[in-house]
């Protein structure tokens, strides 16, 4: 009797040593891993990794830089580039990365069932994570909310020397107006950037960002920009940024008409991915509900899956109609906005 006890302690210790040595190997092994080309900022993305990493014992290796930069690097790279996965900011680049040839299409149920239609390829290529609208954000000193309403509505002459935006070499930009085009056509969206460059304050310089200081030190009176570099402002604690954002307002235009525009960030499985099994499941991860609650409010994002809470900063915001425009029908505009913006002055 003795025996069988101390032979099935014996074994008892072996399986658990078994067991630790196996999830060790899982954890630590470096054929578990993935790696991610991100132009989006590594404080927000981390923790994710770190989490994905602890649920499946796959190590994520990534590298950050200019969205353009990366594109250019994996052109360069070929069937070389480590790059499983590239992760972005804005439909623009993902759909340029996708005409380059620089990915493959992914079949998954998850993030099918996980992201609305609109904001993914219809064949895969890329899948949106997150969502961001293009508002305006105005001074409250001098502008009443109700003489703002649509971003056709900027080129009017009543906003001479008033609008603050960056160059139309950003992507933000660019997709913006791939977006005019495709509701009002290539005519009347050249007749729309003449008039918006001629409203504007000043040469377009820096960031959204550097937009919304602009017009809380009086250098324009309203400008366009993504709403979560507001968020970003409304949710710090410093005391210049809650002076900044006593002055302004939020508005979301076209409220009346096509619903204001909605861009993303996003995912992608590159076409010389090492990893492709592993790329899909960081790309599901990234799609749950865990990851989208980080990505609301870290980063004062709209989560693309439905149904997951948004920030308090953005439920200040309010409620506001979306445009129904798929993010793909992009696509079919991006060479003509870039030509376009040239030709009417929008530098």
């Amino acid at each position: 009797m003795i025996r069988l006890v101390t032979c099935l302690g014996i074994i008892a210790v072996i399986m658990l040593a078994f067991n630790f040595f196996t999830k060790r190997q899982q954890v630590q092994n470096p054929g578990q891993e993935v790696r991610v080309y991100s132009s989006r900022k590594e404080e927000l993305l981390h923790s994710l990794f770190e989490q994905f990493t602890k649920e499946t014992g796959i190590n994520v290796q990534y590298i950050n830089d200019e969205a353009a930069q990366l594109i250019n690097r994996m052109e360069n790279e070929g069937t070389a580039t480590s790059a499983d996965v590239f992760l972005t900011a804005d439909a623009v680049n993902l759909i340029l990365a996708k005409k380059k040839g620089l990915l493959q299409p992914v079949q998954s149920e998850v993030l099918n069932q996980a992201i609305p239609s609109k904001y993914r390829d219809s064949d895969g290529f890329w899948f949106g994570l997150t969502k961001r609208a293009r508002v305006i954000v105005y001074n409250k000193d001098v502008i009443e909310e109700n003489e703002l309403s649509t971003y056709e509505h900027l080129a009017n002459t009543k906003w001479k020397d008033k609008i603050l935006i960056r160059s139309s070499s950003s992507p933000y930009n660019q997709s913006l107006i791939a977006f005019m085009i495709a509701n009002n056509g290539i005519e009347n969206t050249k007749i729309w950037i003449k008039g918006l460059v001629s409203n504007m304050a000043r040469k377009p310089s820096g960031g959204d960002i550097d937009q919304i200081y602009a017009v809380a030190a009086d250098e324009g009176s309203i400008a366009i920009v993504n709403s979560y570099y507001f968020g970003r402002i409304a949710a710090s604690d410093k005391k210049s940024d809650q002076a900044a954002v006593k002055k302004l307002g939020i508005f979301f235009p076209n409220q009346e008409t096509t619903g204001t525009m909605i861009n993303i960030s996003g995912g992608a499985v590159t076409k010389n991915a090492k990893n492709k099994q592993n790329a899909i499941r960081l790309l599901e991860f990234l799609a749950s509900v865990k990851a989208q609650r980080v990505y609301a409010q870290v980063n004062q994002e709209y989560p693309v899956v439905e149904g997951v809470e948004i920030s308090d900063v953005l439920k200040t915001f309010g409620v506001f109609k979306e445009s129904n425009l798929p993010l793909q029908e992009l696509e079919k505009h991006l060479t003509e906005s870039v030509k376009i913006a040239d030709e009417c002055g929008w530098r």
